[in-house]
């Protein structure tokens, strides 16, 4: 491991214990440098600053393998396109970064260790630097997009038809950035629901959380004719390219977006591969697009929806948690496992299947926050 790398990894265990003070002052120290720079974030800070932390543990965590390294800040520096970052703010955050962990860093900080940081983060804003323009030679940093339908499933979910002023490239499983005209610079990820259309078009999910600004406003206060921003799409969680296992999708809530666009992909490419769908919610109402998944599984007779209720005594199919009932479904040595939902649900699914043997590669979710 280069020396780099391990004074800046052994860093994080005394920044840890006060990553939320130690974000709080990067950002003082930001905006007194350069006052433009507020310009950038959004108008509450509470997210980025926890964003600010991931992002650091997510580079250091890569800094003993280079294409990891690689491929994390060439996702970071295309990120921050949609943000307005320029080459030459990187400077002005490097300079409030190194203050920052000189302040938390007390008799921990050294000279070597400023040293090693300086050096990371130099090498590191040049790979960002780098992606964003090879990025910019391709693509536009959003994407306008008009709403051209807004259909009410719930008091709290809508179910949103998007045309981009251009083609958006994305993978089904993928997610893309949203940001809506009342939140000016607060992006939040939503999955389309299906592979790419010939027309551009693409359908988001939207539950409203509570006293979620952009969620909120996609549910009960957007209408046909109004735009978004799109960002470019990201995640990993696309399908596998081996084709040689039959594909169990595990959905909780509007998690079924990324996964209805894996199966469809799965069920209308991959031939040799059968896909099962379990799609799960609290009562029978909450499955609010089970018209759409069975006439899909019509379609396609490789493709079964099973609809999984937890709290509704008289559902007539199967009854439980999806964690719960995993065992029932998940074959250890045949299945391709996509887990996607409410994080608690998502981390309790993918501790079930490591119970039953199904080997970690073979099970594909979005990172997990912390509870």
């Amino acid at each position: 491991m280069p020396w780099e790398a391990r004074v800046a990894q052994e860093s994080l265990d005394w920044i840890e214990p006060v990553a939320q003070k130690a974000a709080g002052y990067f950002y003082g120290r930001l905006f007194a440098s350069d006052p433009r720079l507020r310009e950038l974030f959004p108008p509450a800070m509470d997210r980025q600053r926890d964003r600010m932390f991931r992002a650091l543990i997510e580079i250091v965590g890569s800094l003993d393998d280079l294409a990891a390294l690689d491929r994390t800040l060439a996702r970071l520096g295309r990120c921050h396109r949609k943000f307005g970052v320029l080459p030459e703010h990187y400077p002005v955050m490097g300079a409030a970064l190194i203050a920052t962990l000189r302040r938390f860093g007390g008799t921990a900080w050294t000279a070597e260790t400023e040293t090693a940081w300086t050096a990371a983060y130099r090498s590191a804003s040049r790979l960002m630097i780098a992606a964003a323009e090879r990025d910019a030679a391709l693509a536009p940093p959003w994407w306008v997009a008009e709403v051209t339908a807004h259909d009410r499933r719930a008091a709290d979910l809508a179910v949103l038809t998007l045309r981009p002023d251009r083609p958006l490239p994305y993978e089904p499983g993928q997610y893309v950035p949203v940001q809506v005209r009342r939140w000016a610079r607060v992006w939040r990820p939503y999955s389309p629901a299906g592979a790419p259309r010939p027309d551009g078009t693409l359908h988001l999910h939207v539950r409203a959380v509570p006293g979620g600004w952009v969620s909120g406003t996609l549910v009960r206060h957007t209408a046909p004719g109004d735009t978004v921003l799109l960002g470019s799409a990201d995640g990993t969680m696309t399908l596998d390219g081996t084709g040689g296992r039959d594909l169990l999708l595990v959905a909780g809530g509007t998690g079924l977006a990324p996964l209805k666009a894996i199966a469809e992909q799965a069920a209308t490419s991959a031939r040799d591969r059968s896909v099962h769908l379990l799609v799960g919610a609290r009562t029978q109402d909450g499955l609010y697009d089970i018209d759409s998944l069975r006439a899909l599984a019509a379609a396609w007779p490789r493709l079964q929806v099973t609809p999984v209720v937890s709290g509704d005594p008289d559902h007539p199919g199967t009854r439980g948690s999806l964690p719960d009932v995993l065992g029932r479904f998940a074959d250890p040595g045949r299945h391709e496992v996509y887990l996607a939902g409410p994080a608690g649900m998502v981390r309790a699914a993918a501790g079930v299947l490591s119970d039953l043997g199904v080997p970690p590669e073979h099970v594909h979710h979005d990172p997990i926050e912390p509870p």
